[in-house]
């Protein structure tokens, strides 16, 4: 990657929002674009175009008020990139860049958890993230002033912001003359206290008899033909017309309609942040609408190849607070308490964190001075360009 720098007054660099009922096409079309950068992208990318979410800032680079470059996020992996090569425009889907630290910081409550993390820090996304873990396993409002928080995570930069949501690996919280841990388990993604127990366990099962599984999920997969980025972030279960599909897991329907290149789509919110995603449905299942809970296991709709689609498939996605993720990760969760090894191997781990936080509180780090990020003033374009 290369970075292409403002460097003439003729050079602009907008920011904007995407729009709540923006579709590719609407936006080609709102910007005066020609409609076959959209209609010249194959099946899979045209449907990966659909995941770009409402409020998600882009980024247009125009040179004497034409536009050259737009970037628009699909993920926090991967981007739309639309430029201009002469008279010409193209589309790819590329990785996004950006900068990743990690960081370890000591928080000594003063006036309230989400206060006193936000003043230290200016990142409302750890802020939120902290809290929504631990929510329902601490007693936030028996804090009192002296007690701490310690989190020790990863964040991304991009363009000189905080960019997606922190990874907490583990943190602590001191209530009175108690201390909470949480730590990540690298193994299955999922929180666990320093007794191997977990506090956010997800039970999540495949939703139907597939006869394969005809596209995996993948962030960034290079092809080494066309020379270029494919990325499909859900896994695609091959199926004939009409199979049952079934609710993955208990939760709310908060989608029910045509969604795009995804056809009949079926979109349920779970406990811990957790949504999932039915795609490309001959019908929906009757009695049930936006608002209807269903518990795991119930018929929510039937396969079928509706939107861009080349056969009759289910399209399955799994989000975690709005973040793409593996289902096949999650599937394979079913207990709430390590054993054996697993427990064994985690238990060292919670050991080194226990220190690695404990030490944070009296050898405190200063928060991330951002501006060693700041780069406002430019944008990552491939080197083909």
């Amino acid at each position: 990657m290369i970075c292409l720098v403002l460097y003439s007054n003729a050079s602009t660099l907008e920011t904007k929002y995407w729009d709540k009922n923006e579709v590719l096409l609407t936006f080609i079309k709102k910007y005066h674009l020609p409609r076959y950068i959209y209609f010249n992208l194959s099946t899979m990318d045209k449907e990966l175009c659909t995941e770009t979410k409402t409020g998600s800032k882009y980024f247009i680079l125009k040179d004497n008020n034409i536009i050259q470059h737009i970037l628009i996020p699909i993920s926090e992996e991967m981007q739309i990139h639309i430029y201009k090569v002469k008279s010409r425009y193209n589309l790819d889907i590329i990785p996004i860049e950006f900068s990743q630290f990690d960081q370890i910081i000591s928080i000594e409550i003063k006036n309230s958890p989400y206060e006193d993390i936000l003043e230290k820090t200016h990142n409302v996304f750890l802020t939120q993230e902290l809290l929504r873990v631990f929510k329902k396993n601490i007693p936030f409002k028996r804090m009192i002033k002296g007690n701490h928080i310690v989190i020790n995570f990863t964040q991304r930069v991009r363009m000189g912001e905080y960019f997606g949501i922190p990874k907490i690996k583990s943190a602590m919280v001191e209530v009175q003359q108690r201390k909470y841990y949480i730590f990540k388990n690298q193994k299955d993604e999922q929180y666990y206290n320093q007794r191997a127990k977990s506090i956010s366990s997800f039970f999540l099962k495949i939703p139907l008899k597939y006869r394969r599984v005809s596209s995996r999920f993948t962030y960034k997969r290079y092809h080494p033909i066309l020379k270029r980025y494919k990325a499909h972030l859900g896994i695609d279960y091959a199926a004939p017309t009409g199979r049952k599909i079934y609710a993955a897991a208990a939760g709310k329907i908060i989608y029910r309609n045509r969604k795009g290149g995804y056809g009949k789509t079926i979109i349920i919110r779970h406990k811990h942040g957790y949504k999932t995603l039915y795609a490309h449905q001959y019908k929906f299942a009757r009695g049930l609408r936006i608002g209807s809970y269903v518990k795991q296991g119930r018929l929510i709709g039937y396969v079928g190849n509706t939107g861009r689609s080349t056969g009759p498939h289910l399209h399955f996605g799994l989000y975690k607070n709005g973040r793409a993720i593996n289902p096949n990760k999650i599937i394979t969760v079913t207990k709430r308490v390590l054993r054996g090894k697993a427990k064994k191997e985690f238990l060292k781990y919670v050991k080194i964190q226990q220190n690695i936080l404990l030490d944070a509180i009296t050898n405190e780090k200063p928060a991330l001075n951002l501006r060693k990020f700041d780069k406002s003033y430019l944008i990552h374009i491939p080197k083909k360009i």
